[in-house]
């Protein structure tokens, strides 16, 4: 696939990994920087870079990069600002292919020696032709390799999958990955580009759009600098994988922050709104949505409309997502009469049998559910289902039944849900579930805007 991609394979899957700067004490990021590679189960060489050890967590340790005799493709560097220069100089010799520099004190800082700094790096980079992730960046994950070039060790229990994840911000890195762990989301790599030396949310885009591993991509960007290299890119990418971004900088106090966190100029927020559309690429407003619908994206269906049937264990939760739907522009309409007579041979009348349905008083009939469930999905009206069932003891036999059901059948239509119980009552099942394609969510609310974005995402960009 070229040159360039051989670079971006250099810092995902690298054969050899020299971490400049590695310690063994916990004091200091070198030392954080080993043990993620170490219990990230890296599969390649670690060549520890220190010239006042001989040994760094058990491993044999070197005063420089000239003395590591094998082939090095990622320099992970963990040093003081000034002394990044001769060391990129040293990786250049040494033909080191990428970098992933963790050191601050560059753009971002108020001070112009930072610039000039960077800017030099810069100059070195593209003279013996290196890929540069940071400087100012906590690391590089690659999940499915696996490979850990973070400081952080706790990345490598993220659960592998196919969501990839770009960031300026290491901060929201963390707290995506985190959220991801909590509820059992896989991702693929995880990127924090921080100033951006010579690699850019472009160039990201460009290699993900050929990564097998990749399903979809999720962006969190404060600022670029050349907004339109951006967009041109994503406009050329494969609409089978869909770009979610959220961009902060909607008020002048976050705007102004970007430029100091990475040296970025955020720009008029609603221009980039505007520019995203156009390219393909869906906004979001919060972290939140950003994990939930690229979660959407990645496991469901997407609907051929935006008819929504609404059916829930228990009324409140149901009345909750409506309002959702209903404020996104989600129509939730009649069932058609075939529909509707066999709903009301399984609900009593007491019970809401209209859309949106009120399933409470089946409980204690798990084959009810069931049929009201298939009966919905058999309506030509309904183009998407919202599920929502709160665990009590009285139901909690319906999960399990549905769960069956729902991955028998021949689904045509999104089924997004909100299930919800203590820790170890469906956990099971909804692990079932999601393998399936049916995406679960904690609250009714996030489920209905994740399946409105699913839907803007259709009728936006793959009206075909």
């Amino acid at each position: 696939m070229g040159e360039k991609w051989e670079m971006m394979e250099a810092l995902f899957k690298p054969r050899a990994v020299a971490v400049i700067g590695a310690s063994d004490n916990p004091l200091k990021l070198g030392s954080h920087v080993m043990r993620s590679l170490m219990e990230g189960g890296y599969p390649g060489a670690i060549y520890p870079v220190n010239p006042g050890k001989e040994e760094i967590s058990g491993i044999k340790a070197y005063a420089s990069l000239k003395e590591i005799q094998g082939p090095i493709d990622l320099g992970v560097i963990v040093l003081p600002a000034e002394q990044v220069p001769k060391v990129i100089q040293e990786c250049g010799e040494k033909g080191v292919r990428a970098i992933v520099l963790i050191t601050a004190g560059f753009k971002e800082i108020e001070d112009r020696k930072g610039t000039e700094l960077q800017e030099e790096i810069f100059r070195l980079a593209e003279t013996y032709g290196i890929r540069v992730i940071g400087p100012n960046t906590f690391g590089v994950i690659n999940l499915h390799y696996p490979m850990n070039a973070s400081f952080t060790p706790e990345f490598s229990q993220v659960k592998k999958g196919k969501i990839s994840f770009i960031s300026q911000s290491g901060g929201m890195s963390h707290l995506l990955a985190f959220l991801a762990m909590k509820e059992n989301l896989g991702l693929s790599k995880i990127v924090g580009l921080g100033n951006r030396c010579n690699v850019d949310f472009w160039d990201m885009l460009e290699y993900l759009n050929e990564d097998p591993e990749t399903q979809v991509v999720a962006m969190y960007l404060e600022g670029v600098d050349e907004p339109r290299k951006l967009v041109e890119l994503a406009r050329r990418m494969d609409k089978r994988k869909p770009i979610v971004a959220y961009k902060v900088g909607i008020s002048s106090n976050s705007d102004r922050a970007s430029q100091f966190h990475t040296g970025s100029l955020a720009g008029k927020y609603e221009i980039y709104l505007g520019a995203f559309r156009q390219a393909g690429i869906l906004s979001v407003h919060s972290s939140e949505e950003l994990l939930d619908t690229a979660k959407a994206l990645c496991l469901s269906l997407l609907p051929k409309g935006n008819r929504v049937a609404v059916l829930s264990g228990q009324a409140g939760p149901g009345m909750a997502a409506c309002d959702v739907c209903e404020k996104e522009g989600l129509s939730i309409p009649l069932f058609s009469p075939e529909t509707q007579k066999r709903i009301n041979t399984l609900l009593p009348p007491l019970a809401i049998r209209t859309n949106p349905v009120d399933m409470g008083p089946a409980w204690y009939d798990s084959k009810a559910i069931r049929g009201i469930v298939e009966a919905v999905l058999e309506d030509q009206g309904i183009d998407a289902l919202l599920l929502c069932m709160m665990y009590a003891s009285a139901n909690r036999p319906a999960v399990g039944v549905l769960a069956e059901s729902l991955t028998q059948l021949e689904r045509r239509k999104p089924i997004l849900c909100c299930i919800s119980a203590p820790d170890g009552i469906w956990d099971e099942e909804i692990q079932k579930l999601e393998a399936s394609g049916i995406p679960n969510f904690q609250t009714p609310e996030r489920a209905a805007k994740a399946l409105a974005n699913l839907t803007q995402y259709k009728m936006t960009f793959q009206r075909k």
